[in-house]
């Protein structure tokens, strides 16, 4: 089906993450479901990666569901999904997505799980550089994220064990990161839109311009703005928006010149008024750059289902990856969405319909 531009603008910004911020909602639409609930926990003298120190770390989150307790007294239902760059956990709280993930019957039913999404370092209600360091905010990267969330998850929710750990784009490369980290944490990992290997050639060229045309707008003053840079803003948009999409897609979806220009100018629009700070982009961008789990992929024996895109340009199934990472994960399966005119490249993330059915499938063996 045809989606009309603004529709569609909305679910390619929301893909990216570039929606701005957005508070807990009810998940889903059957009545009687239980509303979303926010909360934060601090951690004391966190320290980095990079050996960068904050005497607070902020880490905000939205749970659905009750936790349910074993024999043993622990927390036996807990469910980990993780946002992409720019995005929330209220990422996964749009209607669309919550039907296909919380309803009853659904691969997460909040009925029969706790699930916790949390915002990751430098995104939603978490610590980031917005809140007053600005270019001064430690250089947090994926494994920053990882042991800040593992903390928050052991010592401050009193979960030592999860279900599920998964996540889509950005989510789906700190799930890798996980699994090779931290390989008992969960039963089960569910990477979506995302690759277990340096963020190098194409993705890296792509994030360092959106972040280099931040930079170079005169309006950033070295972070110490007073009002957004917007022409920066935009150029580093325009470039994650191209990169998401499919061209088949666009080119079925928006056939004229006409209407070409006009899913440009409202999906501008749209991000510009989201409210994204510039700093926080840039920190965004950065954070995958020592991500590279390869050679910790013989170290995953969790089940793991991997879910990538067939027009994906972020992740090109064209660079055969797949095949010779699945040979170091032995209990791991890959499934590859098939392009058409109605997939989105990146932006199938946003489309669960093409890979619920997987989802599902996992959950249930």
């Amino acid at each position: 089906m045809r989606h009309c531009a603004a529709a569609a603008a909305a679910l390619l910004l929301a893909s990216l993450g570039m929606s701005g911020p957005a508070r807990a909602q009810p998940a889903g639409t059957a009545s009687g479901q239980k509303m979303a609930h926010s909360g934060a926990v601090a951690l004391k003298d966190f320290t980095f990666h990079d050996g960068s120190h904050l005497p607070e770390l902020k880490l905000g989150y939205t749970t659905l569901g009750e936790p349910h307790r074993g024999a043993g007294g622990e927390i036996d239902n807990a469910v980990l999904l993780i946002h992409g760059t720019g995005g929330s956990g209220a990422s996964y709280l749009t209607p669309e997505m919550a039907k296909a993930l919380f309803d009853p019957g659904a691969p997460f039913d909040k009925d029969r799980f706790y699930v916790i999404l949390p915002d990751m370092i430098g995104h939603g209600a978490s610590s980031k550089p917005s809140d007053g360091l600005r270019m001064a905010f430690p250089a947090y990267d994926l494994a920053d994220m990882v042991e800040a969330q593992r903390r928050a998850l052991v010592e401050r929710m009193g979960i030592k064990r999860l279900k599920l750990i998964g996540g889509m784009s950005m989510g789906g490369m700190v799930t890798f990161q996980w699994a090779t980290t931290h390989p008992d944490m969960a039963e089960k990992f569910l990477p979506i839109g995302a690759y277990p290997v340096e963020v190098a050639g194409q993705n890296r060229m792509q994030r360092k311009l959106a972040i280099d045309a931040i930079k170079a707008d005169p309006a950033w003053q070295g972070g110490n703005y007073m009002q957004q840079p917007l022409s920066g803003l935009r150029t580093a948009t325009s470039i994650q928006m191209l990169m998401s999409g499919s061209a088949l897609n666009l080119q079925t979806t928006y056939p004229t010149r006409e209407t070409a220009d006009r899913f440009v100018e409202r999906s501008m629009a749209a991000s510009l008024a989201s409210g994204r700070d510039a700093n926080d982009a840039i920190y965004q961008s950065d954070a995958t750059r020592t991500y590279n789990p390869w050679d910790g992929l013989s170290r995953i024996r969790a089940a793991l289902l991997w879910i990538n895109f067939a027009d994906d340009l972020i992740n090109p199934v064209s660079l055969g990856i797949a095949d010779k990472a699945l040979a170091r994960m032995p209990n791991a399966r890959f499934v590859l969405v098939p392009a058409s005119e109605e997939t989105r490249g990146h932006g199938t993330l946003g489309q669960p319909e093409y890979w619920i059915n997987e989802v599902k499938r996992f959950m249930a063996e």
